[in-house]
């Protein structure tokens, strides 16, 4: 272990984050009213230019006046390479409210992008005496934002989650892809005539992974557009919560049960976890570093992952 201790990600269920555009404020009853970890109200791709300023309206009033429960509620402001984006953090935090957790920042492709938002976030919270601090959630969407992913990661204290936008992320890398998440016909492995398809995005996954382990940031996976498709969002969840990620965007609402069942820790998941974590306090209390369980070696790292699913799942049972 570094003598630098890795830091812990924000404690908070984010299974799932489920979006919708600004413009259609007769769904916001809806999402609040789902299973979604997390709440992303849209001003960005999912708003036409003439509905910017209508979509933020619709925000801001919808963030005092729906009962959000319990979960985090986030409103994704426009580029930094648009007219849009100041007035969505000026308005936002002028007018909406103590409710309101978390700015998400598309399209973040060097650490000062991150710098910006936080210089006019902060310059608003101390005009207007605002005593909750924001957060921020960035989405890496670039060949710039996966180059300096780590520099991103550690930008600011008010980073709480980074996410892959895998559709924007294709077409700034040029690949030759027209799919949003999951494996692509032509992007594979062939062996006495059987063709193997890899994950594309399996590299900047776990980059991304990396980046916010090392600086104590939840690492998301971003959207699966094929949302007819329920067993291929499954197989691109699994990939990437067996890399670390703790949850996936669900950009249609039956995408919520999906996320939230991959990203749960099942109950033998669980019971495994508490036994293995069993195992190991009665061989340190025979002064043993290591033991056997069910028939494979288990050690002080089996703690630290067993340690993962069992905090994993309280959280959840807790939030």
């Amino acid at each position: 272990m570094s003598f630098r201790i890795q830091p812990a990600a924000p404690a908070r269920p984010n299974r799932c984050q489920l979006f919708g555009p600004g413009s259609r404020p007769a769904i916001f009853e809806k999402m609040a009213a789902s299973d979604a970890d997390v709440i992303n109200l849209d001003l960005e791709d999912s708003v036409a230019p003439s509905d910017k300023d209508s979509a933020r309206e619709n925000i801001i009033k919808a963030i005092s006046e729906v009962n959000w429960g319990n979960k985090t509620l986030s409103v994704r402001i426009n580029g930094l390479d648009t007219p849009y984006w100041y007035r969505d953090v000026v308005d936002l935090l002028e007018q909406a409210g103590p409710r309101l957790d978390q700015i998400m920042i598309p399209k973040v492709g060097c650490a000062a992008d991150v710098y910006a938002v936080d210089a006019l976030a902060t310059a608003v919270e101390t005009a207007m005496g605002r005593e909750k601090k924001i957060s921020f959630e960035v989405i890496i969407e670039s060949a710039a934002g996966i180059a300096h992913v780590e520099e991103i990661a550690a930008s600011s204290p008010r980073l709480q989650a980074m996410s892959l936008g895998a559709a924007d992320f294709a077409a700034s890398m040029g690949m030759q892809t027209t799919g949003i998440g999951g494996t692509q016909e032509n992007y594979y492995m062939q062996r006495e005539g059987q063709k193997h398809w890899s994950d594309p995005w399996h590299w900047a996954q776990a980059a991304i992974v990396a980046a916010c382990r090392t600086h104590g940031v939840l690492p998301v996976d971003g959207p699966f557009g094929d949302f007819s498709d329920d067993e291929g969002f499954r197989a691109q969840a699994r990939r990437s919560a067996t890399l670390g990620m703790v949850g996936k965007w669900a950009i249609h609402p039956k995408q919520v049960a999906l996320s939230n069942e991959v990203f749960t820790p099942s109950e033998e998941a669980v019971a495994e976890a508490r036994e293995i974590l069993a195992a190991m306090d009665e061989a340190k209390a025979k002064g043993e570093g290591a033991t056997v369980y069910k028939g494979r070696l288990v050690d002080i790292a089996s703690i630290k992952q067993a340690e993962v699913v069992v905090r994993q799942s309280e959280m959840i049972a807790g939030g």
